[in-house]
């Protein structure tokens, strides 16, 4: 485990710590409604590496998690058909902060208060490290991509969408 800088802990941090998981410590200015991509620009790190947890809910609101890289949309009828599920759609925030205990923009997908599945854009598993919210504003961590799919039990999708709507690449 690196620490740069004491950051208090937060119940994904708690969790690491717990199942001896090891990560870095990556804090940075909060900037409201910057996300990842003003995160991956402080830190100096690639956006496409930064994953962003999304919660969303299936058509019978049951919640789910999604890692998304930064600079990705996430296709929700990809996901829905990915998934088995008829129709997914975003969480509102109050929703999203009831299902995972975390304050929108500071979402981990780690020790979330409801146990929810997790889907995790599957390009976002190439990577040896993966940047993603430890669980408060203005706070990164970086882990192994394997504790994913490991630890987490994060499924594999491909359903990510660039700027322009389209599959990365297409």
């Amino acid at each position: 485990m690196s620490k740069i800088k004491h950051t208090s802990e937060t119940p994904a941090t708690h969790w690491l710590r717990q199942q001896k998981i090891p990560f870095g410590e990556h804090p940075y200015d909060y900037v409201d409604h910057g996300g990842a991509r003003e995160a991956a620009s402080q830190l100096g790190v690639p956006l496409h590496q930064v994953a962003k947890t999304l919660i969303m809910e299936d058509e019978q609101a049951r919640p789910l998690v999604v890692l998304m890289h930064g600079d990705c949309e996430v296709s929700t009828k990809n996901l829905a058909r990915q998934t088995g599920a008829k129709k997914i759609a975003p969480c509102s925030p109050d929703t999203a902060q009831r299902h995972s205990g975390y304050q929108v923009g500071g979402t981990s997908p780690f020790a979330t208060r409801k146990r929810m599945p997790v889907w995790v854009e599957a390009g976002l598993l190439d990577y040896d490290t993966v940047y993603l919210n430890g669980g408060r504003r203005g706070y990164l961590i970086s882990v192994a991509s394997s504790v994913l799919s490991g630890a987490l039990g994060a499924k594999p999708v491909t359903v990510a969408l660039g700027d322009e709507g389209q599959a990365p690449g297409a």
